[in-house]
């Protein structure tokens, strides 16, 4: 059995509470990838930050293919995501830069 099948127990701790976010921040530099979670208050032009995550490059790019797998997954399920077209004034919900 690979690592990926490897199950673990998770002991989540009784006062950890769930966070909604519907913004995030990923920053990189040559050994990890920060990402900060934020919860855009609609009307308000701010965001509140909810959770500060770090990973190195490995576990992001595992990350990425756990996530599309699961996307696919969620689609064949569910049916297609649709995502509206951006008006060329409007900006994404993903702020990406690199740091040193």
């Amino acid at each position: 059995m690979g690592m990926a099948n490897r199950e673990i127990s998770v002991n989540i701790p009784g006062d950890l509470d769930p966070v909604y976010s519907n913004r995030i921040q990923i920053a990189y530099k040559e050994d990890e990838f920060t990402f900060l979670f934020l919860h855009e208050i609609p009307g308000m032009n701010q965001a509140r930050g909810k959770a500060i995550v770090s990973i190195s490059p490995r576990h992001a790019k595992n990350l990425v293919e756990v996530l599309a797998k699961s996307v696919a997954d969620y689609e064949q399920k569910f049916g297609k995501i649709t995502t509206p077209e951006a008006a060329p004034h409007q900006e994404s919900n993903v702020t990406i830069r690199g740091y040193s």
